[in-house]
């Protein structure tokens, strides 16, 4: 056990995470200069074509030193914030980790949000200078960045570069060194603790776990804690690049488990394996729940495809344990699910794996969130309103609640005017502002959930360039003058665009969206009005002129009333074809509403 050292990699979001475990692998010879290729851990295509980790992905290294042999379990984690869910995870499997700073961009709000998640674990921080070949390299300014933050000294930190391989024996050194052995009872009960798994179609589900006390044994009887499930272990073995099976993991190592389980909703991350002949008492305390950001439904294009879409979903949150969801139903689009996600990338990402993991095209609705409902007949029953179309006849209402949360933002000083400015924009009241630092100052707001939904996320980052980061909890529900608005299509609502709205934003809130379907949807050969209304009053209008064949090029010269005549045929049909006509409305359309401000 003294031999084993396992660690992560935390970063900010493209500093160099994937490029510099490349090396890694290279270096301790796990994968042949054959096998390698960029981003060499990265198995899904959509990482590789967007430059970006989605999933953390788990690989053993041997290295030696001093004569001795080591095993390194090395974790690459993401650097998106939308998927901070997976480096939480991947640090509760960790002794130690890797913060890695570009030495160009200095240290970014990520940076700073993963090293206090490492921290709260007591991991053993090792902070690296990447990028140390760019020629904007700042290396004496941003090692100066890096003391002030973790309190390390000068010579703590390890200039490197992934491309070129500076600094990366150092590196494999001082994680030997510096990062401790994991530390357990291989005598005690088995007790191991899932921090991830994956779908296998012929498999079945793999699950990738920690061993903190004990060891498992092939073929061994064993009990998922929570569920309180019972398996047979049929293939256990560590993570290389590819799965390598094995008779035993023991105390402090990662590894794999095959038990034929074919059922989603049987392995939580999280949980706890033990063994049936000898258990423990106690569960390994986990890692937090997920906060879901964003809700959306999620409809499959044909509704025939209901149950595969169930089937796809589910084994997707095995990949993704923070995607969740339940069904609901809606006039426009059928039967479908209403998700959450962790922010507008993590849903974007979702819907791209659903087409190209599992063939299903679908159709995600506006983002919103739950509201309550209260009628003048009866004030003291709620009605749960978790889509606009659900929303009571407004003359018949009480008053409707919507929920708040308790926002903090920490920031850099100089981004903190036009933060305030976005938060009050969008009906938050600032409750408090504390300076961490001469620079660093958080901001405490209270603010309704409704107005995070839409693009708050990506303008905090746009205002604050990356450096603001963002955390909330629900205080409850307020009252709020809040307005259902319609959109209408050719005279036809299109429930799946509707939207709950305060009555303050309505009117502009319908103008831009009226503006940014008319650039969207296609021409077609009649003229379409797309309308915004509250009730039966129409608030905004756009119209999308008709695509007109030329009739009167036939006519040279001659009397007008040849090409009225033909004018006038085109209007007669034009009208009536507009009578008969429906409008396909595109994909884009429905994630348009999200990006009003571009």
């Amino acid at each position: 056990m003294k031999n084993i050292r396992n660690f992560c990699i935390i970063a900010h979001i493209d500093h160099g995470k994937s490029t510099l475990a490349d090396r890694l692998l290279q270096t301790t010879g796990t994968i042949s200069d054959r096998e390698m290729q960029d981003q060499a851990l990265d198995d899904m295509d959509l990482e590789r074509e967007r430059g970006i980790t989605i999933k953390s992905h788990a690989i053993q290294m041997t290295y030696e030193h001093d004569g001795e042999v080591y095993t390194l379990n090395l974790i690459d984690t993401p650097g998106h914030v939308d998927f901070s869910y997976e480096v939480s995870r991947s640090i509760a499997a960790c002794e130690g980790a890797l913060l890695i700073v570009d030495a160009a961009q200095g240290i970014e709000a990520q940076t700073i949000s993963n090293l206090y998640l490492a921290l709260e674990h007591d991991l053993e921080i090792i902070p690296i200078l990447n990028k140390m070949d760019l020629p904007g390299a700042m290396p004496e300014e941003v090692t100066d960045q890096i003391v002030d933050l973790i309190g390390c000294s000068p010579d703590d930190v390890i200039p490197a570069s992934g491309k070129t391989g500076l600094g990366v024996d150092k590196i494999l050194e001082a994680v030997v060194e510096r990062v401790p052995a994991p530390q357990g009872d291989p005598n005690a009960p088995l007790q191991a603790m899932i921090f991830d798994s994956v779908f296998n179609p012929f498999r079945g589900i793999i699950a990738y776990f920690r061993v903190r006390n004990g060891s498992l044994k092939k073929g061994e009887q064993v009990k998922f804690f929570n569920t309180g499930k019972t398996y047979h272990a049929d293939e256990i073995g560590v993570l290389k690049m590819d799965l390598h099976p094995t008779k035993e993991v023991n105390t402090g190592d990662v590894g794999y488990i095959i038990s034929g389980i074919k059922k989603a909703a049987e392995v939580k991350v999280g949980d706890t394996i033990t063994t049936v002949a000898n258990p423990c008492e106690t569960a390994i305390k986990g890692f937090e729940d997920v906060k879901p950001m964003v809700f959306s439904g999620i409809y499959p294009v044909d509704t025939e495809d209901y149950e595969e879409l169930r089937y796809s979903m589910e084994k997707l949150q095995l990949n993704d344990s923070s995607l969740v969801f339940e069904p609901e139903s809606s006039a426009a689009l059928g039967f479908g699910f209403r998700c959450g996600f962790l922010g507008m990338l993590h849903m974007e990402i979702i819907q791209e794996r659903l087409e190209r993991e599992f063939g299903m095209t679908v159709i995600t609705t506006v983002p919103n969130v739950s509201y309550k409902a209260y009628m003048k007949k009866t004030p003291d029953e709620e009605i749960i309103v978790n889509n606009p179309s659900e929303l009571p006849d407004p003359s018949g209402m009480e008053m409707i609640e919507e929920p708040y949360i308790k926002a903090q933002v920490i920031t850099k000083a100089e981004y903190v005017g036009q933060i305030m400015t976005l938060c009050i924009e969008k009906r938050g009241e600032l409750t408090n502002q504390v300076y961490l630092t001469q620079d660093r100052v958080e901001l405490s707001f209270e603010m309704p959930m409704g107005e995070i939904v839409f693009d708050f996320y990506d303008r905090l980052k746009t205002v604050s360039r990356g450096y603001a980061s963002f955390d909330y909890h629900p205080i409850g529900y307020k009252k709020s003058d809040l307005i259902k608005m319609d959109l209408l299509l050719n005279g036809e609502q299109v429930d799946a665009l509707s939207a709950l709205v305060h009555r303050s934003n309505a009117f502009e809130l319908g103008k831009k969206i009226c503006i940014k379907l008319k650039e969207l949807i296609p021409r077609q050969q009649f003229e379409i009005p797309i309308q915004a209304a509250i009730g039966a009053k129409v608030i905004a209008r756009e119209t999308i002129k008709a695509l007109r064949k030329d009739v009167t090029a036939k006519c040279y010269g001659g009397d007008i009333t040849r090409k009225r005549k033909l004018l006038e045929k085109q209007k007669a049909g034009k009208k009536r074809m507009r009578q008969v006509g429906k409008v396909e409305i595109p994909q884009e359309a429905f994630l348009a509403v999200l990006k009003l401000n571009d």
